[in-house]
């Protein structure tokens, strides 16, 4: 089975760690972001793994080699000018005639790839999305009223949003969507099809689940590594 990690971001948000090292290099533990991904699509029968790169590409790939020290066959593809988080696939066309993973490359979750991988094949969607349910805290009290006077109050309460967690499940025919050459994030794939009624399977999962786009989030990872990666089998 074949997946795509989207490691070309620049990781603005966690400088100064970026400025020399790329996002999806930093370290967490005794392996990098990029090293525990791998480690787990290869548990999931994963085995031919792609690396869409731009920022420090040359960096990624003397770092990874053939990935024949993780146990997967891997190549690093590089876009010549940003083509956001769905154009990158693009140029990885020709190698991608199966159904395919995609995620994001400062992502750390323990779902169960291959669960998922045999839920999107057992629909006819050509695109899967997988969501998050996740709980924000609101700084402020929510007033309830009947237009005159306060019936009640709540204090703080959290909002429960359900958000798109950076993996997808693509089938080949997804490629009539996704412009050659021009900068397509996955909101716009997602606009598009929508658009023309096509359906998109909502994969809603309850694994662990992190998102390292901040610096408070990657402290958050250092401290998960343990409890989720360090003693696995990854």
């Amino acid at each position: 089975m074949k997946a795509v990690i989207l490691a070309g971001g620049l990781g603005t948000r966690l400088k100064p760690f970026t400025q020399v090292i790329p996002k999806p290099l930093l370290p967490l533990g005794e392996k990098s972001i990029l090293e525990i991904q791998i480690s787990s699509l290869r548990k999931y029968g994963f085995d031919e793994i792609f690396l869409a790169t731009n920022y420090k590409s040359d960096y990624i790939r003397s770092f990874f080699g053939d990935g024949s020290h993780l146990g997967v066959k891997l190549s690093v593809s590089k876009e010549e000018k940003p083509l956001g988080t769905c154009g990158p696939l693009k140029l990885l066309e020709d190698k991608l005639t199966e159904p395919f993973l995609v995620m994001n490359g400062d992502i750390l979750t323990t779902i169960d790839f291959g669960k998922l991988y045999g839920f999107a094949c057992n629909h006819k969607s050509r695109f899967t999305v997988v969501t998050k349910e996740i709980l924000m805290p609101f700084q402020f009290g929510n007033v309830y009223h009947d237009e005159t006077y306060i019936t009640g109050i709540e204090e703080k309460p959290d909002i429960k949003l359900e958000i798109v967690a950076g993996i997808y499940i693509m089938k080949p025919e997804i490629f009539y969507d996704i412009p050659k050459d021009v900068y397509f994030g996955m909101d716009n794939l997602m606009k598009k099809l929508l658009e023309n009624k096509a359906p998109i399977m909502r994969y809603l999962m309850n694994e662990y689940w992190i998102d390292i786009g901040r610096i408070d989030d990657y402290e958050e990872a250092q401290e998960m590594y343990e409890n989720h990666f360090k003693d696995s089998d990854l």
